[in-house]
Formats: structure tokens, sequence, C-alpha cells
């Protein structure tokens, strides 16, 4: 079986990349998840985020957005001597800023699914890589992203981790064609949203 190149065959990363990477996500709360995780990530593996995503969402209060907003020092600093997470404090402050800009989308728009999905247009963009090298670090619309999130107040949203954050919600399909997850997307959501339009 094919996988993107990427892929160690650790099991949890195997488990990641074939049932949740590039899955467009419309749920709020597992898009609030996806940022923190994904500004987490900065200068780190992502297989180091996700061997803690477990800690991460016991002590984040499984990601609920209204309670991570209303962290104050003493909860910053519990989180700072939780091992289980990792303790860098400009991370941990960011996730408590963002998720109070995050209710700040929520309230002006409805959700943060419709916020954030505007900049693809509302439908998932289908590319067709033959080969990880070919897929970029980031793109126009990240680099959108990336300055109307930080003009909202978020923190570690540059246009590299919006474009990972596109990837991993399936806001962009980039697996390489030769995945079997590729064909797999690209036909569920071909299917959902021409039965949408009917």
């Amino acid at each position: 079986m094919e996988r993107c190149a990427w892929v160690t065959d650790d099991p949890l990363y195997l488990a990641y990349h074939d049932q949740e990477w590039g899955v467009p996500v419309y749920d709020d709360n597992k898009l609030f998840e996806m940022l923190i995780l994904e500004g987490v990530q900065a200068g780190l593996s992502w297989l180091t985020v996700l061997k803690k995503r477990e800690n991460y969402r016991q002590a984040f209060d499984g990601f609920d957005a209204a309670k991570v907003a209303a962290y104050d020092e003493a909860k910053v600093g519990e989180l700072l001597r939780n091992p289980g997470l990792i303790r860098n404090r400009r991370k941990i402050e960011a996730a408590v800023a963002n998720a109070r800009a995050f209710l700040a989308v929520c309230e002006q728009f409805g959700s943060f699914r419709d916020y954030i999905w505007q900049f693809v247009g509302g439908v998932p963009r289908q590319n067709n890589w033959a080969s990880w090298r070919e897929v970029p670090a980031e793109t126009a619309e990240s680099r959108a992203m990336s300055k109307d999130l930080r003009q909202r107040g978020f923190c570690f949203v540059g246009p590299t981790i919006c474009y990972a954050f596109m990837q991993a919600t399936g806001m962009v399909n980039d697996h390489t064609t030769d995945c079997f997850r590729y064909h797999q997307i690209r036909d569920a959501v071909q299917g959902r949203f021409y039965h949408y339009r009917l």
C-alpha cells in the first residue's frame, strides 16, 4: 500500500495519515484543537506532538475554547509544570490568546468554520502532487489566512503553520497522487459537494 513519503512506520503516525490527515474538518472544536497543535508543533516534529496529543486534550479541557480562554496565570503555571506537555511558556500563553481570539471570530461569523473555510472558497482544494518535494510550504491562501488571523490577535499562525493547518484539516488535499488516500479523499469530497449541489 503506497503512502505519502513523509510518513514513518510509527503506528501513531500511520494511523494519523491513514485516518485523519487531509480529511475535511468542519467541527469548531476539532478546528480549534488543530490550530493549537499546529502552533505547538513549530520547531518540532509532528510525531512529537502526536505523542503528546492525549495529554494536551486532558490538560486543555478537551480543547474547549471557552474554558481555555478563561485560563489565568495560575493555570498557565500549572500547565508549565505538566510533564506531558511541551513546556514552552510562549506556546502555552499563545493557546490562551488564541482561544480568546477564536471565540471573537465565532461571535462575529457564527462559527470558526464559516470564517476559516472562506480562504478556500468553502470547497477543499484538490492538488495533484506526484512527489512530496513538489508540495509548497506555504501558498497565497495560507499567507492571506496568516495575515488575517494575526490581525485578529492569533499567535503562532505564520504562513507555514497555516498551510500545515490547511493540509491537516482537509482544506487542501496534499496527499501525493501515488498515495492510496489521495483518491479516497478526492472521491469523498467530490461526492459530498455533488450531493450538496443537488
